[in-house]
């Protein structure tokens, strides 16, 4: 994490406009998005896409509306998942559209600012019951079979070079359908395409997803798009019944072992491991954990 170091730097370019993620590859001398790039450039844009979302609440309506048309059309959900959640201008607006609110709304970004804000718009909003927490696409805080819809919103997006990993990782978790609202390299233009390229995004979903044997049930270009060079792609994913549905709660994103909230803390007794939360927010990234073999004892007053 020697990026680190450079934060104030990074703030730096960032007021004056520049590419947060090109400069970070420029440190690496590699053309591809680490997850560290991502989550930097993400964290000092939060709060953007809130006042994006406001500025242009016509276009937020529509492609959320969209969103919550297919789900509705696939008989709704218990549980669902924004992967990737950012600031839940999509999440939220998508929840209040839908027919039949699910018992369990869970979202995950890398970015602890993004989430923040996130909490605090789904608050404006006045939704209640909706879980936002700091996670990534590979290591999700979820047991096997858990989410009856788990999507994604252009978060897979930045990835490239890692669809596989990805796709495994948000296809374990998911308990009926994967809905994947990301650019589709399929239908784009040239112009689109070399985009696609040069910014290190995900270009190979689709070819990915067959190759897993994944069922599609459908693939077209998403009606609702802000920019004809990054065409939006609706790709639905089944799942064939799985033999064992687990809850949809919280687990170790290592081990995948259940997490309990003790103390102002999650911990998972069988992985020896505690995450923080910090203002509200539980850090549930895999370098969010933290050691603690005494935890339990120490929580119970033992000496």
């Amino acid at each position: 994490m020697d990026k680190l170091k450079s934060l104030f730097k990074i703030q730096q370019i960032y007021k004056e406009g520049g590419n947060i993620i090109q400069f970070l590859k420029s440190m690496d001398n590699t053309p591809t998005n680490r997850i560290e790039d991502i989550m930097i450039s993400y964290d000092f844009q939060a709060g953007s896409y809130i006042q994006h979302a406001m500025e242009h609440s016509a276009y937020t309506q529509s492609y959320t509306k969209h969103i919550a048309q297919v789900i509705n059309n696939l008989g709704g959900a218990q549980s669902i998942l924004e992967a990737g959640v950012g600031e839940a201008t999509t999440l939220a607006n998508v929840l209040r559209q839908l027919h039949q609110f699910p018992n369990y709304m869970y979202g995950f970004d890398l970015s602890w600012s993004r989430v923040k804000y996130g909490i605090d718009y789904v608050a404006q909003l006045g939704l209640s019951g909706v879980q936002l927490m700091t996670s990534d696409l590979f290591s999700c805080p979820f047991p096997d079979n858990s989410i009856d819809i788990v999507y994604t919103s252009h978060s897979i997006e930045p990835n490239g070079g890692k669809e596989e990993e990805a796709l495994v990782e948000l296809f374990r978790i998911t308990n009926k359908y994967l809905i994947l609202l990301e650019p589709a390299y399929e239908f784009a233009d040239e112009a689109g395409r070399n985009r696609m390229k040069k910014h290190g995004y995900a270009t190979h979903l689709y070819e990915t997803v067959l190759k897993l044997g994944y069922e599609i049930v459908e693939y077209r270009p998403f009606e609702v798009v802000s920019n004809p060079l990054n065409p939006t792609g609706l790709m639905i994913i089944k799942k064939s019944v799985p033999e064992q549905k687990n809850e949809p709660t919280l687990h170790c994103p290592i081990t995948k072992t259940p997490l309990t909230l003790i103390n102002g803390s999650y911990y998972s007794q069988d992985a020896l491991l505690a995450y923080p939360i910090i203002a509200g927010v539980p850090c549930l990234l895999p370098q969010n954990a933290i050691i603690a073999t005494h935890f339990l004892a120490k929580m119970n007053g033992n000496k």
